[in-house]
């Protein structure tokens, strides 16, 4: 599948991007209208999503609209839905929107815990049934669902990990009942990015020293890495060689073991750190 021309239709059509207000969101709307696509950009911040279509204009020759919506509102997601049903020319939907969540499970409040299911989930699944008859009849689309390393390596978050499990498991199914359709399915599963998905109150802003500097990737790359896949014709795209190595060896029974030590030793060592790290500054202060 070409990006370049397309997607194999005549023109480059529009993208639908969800939670396009920043992070990968926003990086997927630069590198798509370098590539000549035109854009609807949803996110609940409209002054953000108007920063971001100012910016795109001034370097673009596109055409962008914001549409504000909150995907864990019924009004809001019925309004996204009819809007991609309308795109006749609809070449490319991702499903980006997205939040994590602080402390247990079990100690949180299960109307937190819903309502992820409701945007990771429900959201995902709805607008790719939005988006399939139109990118059918074409014969040509695409759509990429943020996924995310935890849906590999579970992690202690365990609605997110399971929200985004089901994304890459739905995904797979999916391109396999769409084969010779012309439209293709990833689920794209980055490791840690640099955006401001960590410093959500919500996610208790995540302190980015608990977690080693090599892991971190860039919006940018990762960005990168899901449009080139996508061209390939990967239905799981790992962007990065360490995450690749990382999903390549929990798939397999004799070494999976080893990886969830691995990843538990790293966090729990950059746990101690910050905790010594912290009692210290504290004890500075109080002097």
């Amino acid at each position: 599948m070409d990006l370049r021309t397309g997607l194999g239709v005549a023109g480059k059509g529009t993208a639908l991007i969800t939670g396009a207000s920043s992070g990968l969101g926003a990086e997927f709307a630069r590198q798509l209208a370098r590539r000549g696509y035109d854009l609807v950009l949803v996110a609940r911040r409209r002054e953000r999503l108007e920063e971001l279509i100012e910016e795109l204009l001034t370097t673009c020759k596109i055409a962008a609209e914001a549409l504000v919506a909150d995907l864990s509102q019924e009004a809001d997601l019925r309004r996204v839905e009819e809007r991609i049903a309308s795109l006749q020319n609809l070449a490319l939907l991702i499903n980006n929107a997205g939040f994590g969540l602080r402390g247990r499970f079990h100690k949180s409040q299960i109307e937190e815990q819903l309502e992820m299911i409701q945007v990771h989930v429900i959201a995902s699944v709805r607008l790719c049934r939005a988006a399939l008859p139109v990118m059918i009849s074409r014969g040509a689309g695409a759509i990429i669902n943020v996924a995310s390393m935890a849906a590999l390596i579970p992690t202690a978050s365990v609605t997110y990990s399971a929200t985004k499990a089901y994304l890459v498991a739905f995904s797979r199914s999916l391109q396999i009942e769409l084969e010779g359709s012309g439209v293709q399915v990833q689920a794209l599963c980055p490791g840690f990015t640099m955006t401001e998905f960590h410093d959500a109150p919500r996610s208790s802003r995540m302190e980015r020293t608990l977690i080693p500097g090599w892991l971190w990737l860039r919006p940018e790359t990762v960005v990168r890495a899901s449009l080139r896949g996508l061209e390939r014709g990967e239905t799981v795209c790992i962007p990065g060689m360490i995450y690749k190595l990382a999903a390549w060896l929990i798939a397999e029974p004799l070494t999976a073991p080893l990886v969830r030590l691995i990843v538990r030793h790293i966090y729990l060592r950059r746990k101690s750190e910050k905790a010594i790290k912290d009692r210290t500054e504290s004890k500075s202060d109080n002097k």
